[in-house]
């Protein structure tokens, strides 16, 4: 009995706690299985596709929030974007803008592709420029794009922004480099997530937390 327990528990040792948790959460489905392998087969920089988590995460805070209008800054592979579109109502669409032309020949056909083409409407270009064209209010939106840029990003947001609406941000621990009071080689994303993680801490417009998921993100409620 003593050894079966003792094999009993370096089973458990061995488990992730990552592993464990997408044992016991919702499947990402095929698609986005096929999406998350070819983002690493054909991208230089895979790490950056949200994955099966925070998929599951960002379709739960739609189902939660129930916006109609969603704005993502940051598609890169649309695989956030899909995670985003599946959490919408019949009615609801997600605007999202990818400012890397390049990466339009790998993105377009995967969003085209999915039972959500019909909610996505895909822009390339720079959101700053862009979305205030629109004219649109967004209900809920979505940043992942230049860490540099995430204070224009949110002020631009916000003024777009529906009452009582929220923004999400990623990446708002980078890695834990925000702990450096002196980033390395003044690295200018690392000073860009400083300062919008300052300046949301600050903002008395809105409520904030940040929570501790992969690498970091940001829930913010305007009042």
């Amino acid at each position: 009995m003593q050894y079966s327990l003792i094999l009993h528990s370096s089973f458990f040792i061995s488990m992730t706690i990552d592993e464990y948790i997408l044992q016991h959460i919702d499947d990402e489905g095929d698609y986005l299985k096929a999406l998350y392998r070819d983002t690493h087969l054909k991208l230089l920089y895979p790490r950056m596709a949200s994955g099966h988590l925070q998929g599951r995460m960002l379709k739960m805070f739609v189902k939660m929030i129930r916006p109609h209008r969603i704005l993502e800054i940051g598609t890169y592979s649309g695989y956030s974007a899909l995670c985003l579109a599946e959490g919408l109502p019949e009615d609801g669409m997600l605007y999202t803008f990818e400012i890397n032309d390049e990466q339009e020949d790998f993105t377009r056909p995967w969003l085209e592709g999915s039972e959500y083409a019909n909610k996505i409407k895909l822009y390339i270009g720079d959101a700053l420029q862009l979305v205030p064209q629109l004219g649109i209010t967004f209900d809920l939106a979505f940043i992942d794009g230049d860490k540099r840029k995430y204070v224009d990003y949110y002020e631009m947001v916000l003024s777009n922004l529906s009452d009582g609406g929220y923004i999400i941000a990623d990446n708002t621990l980078w890695d834990n480099h925000v702990l450096e009071e002196h980033p390395r080689n003044n690295d200018l994303q690392t000073i860009g997530i400083k300062a919008f993680n300052e300046h949301v801490a600050h903002d008395t417009r809105v409520e904030k937390v940040i929570l501790p998921l992969r690498d970091g993100l940001t829930i913010i409620h305007k009042k």
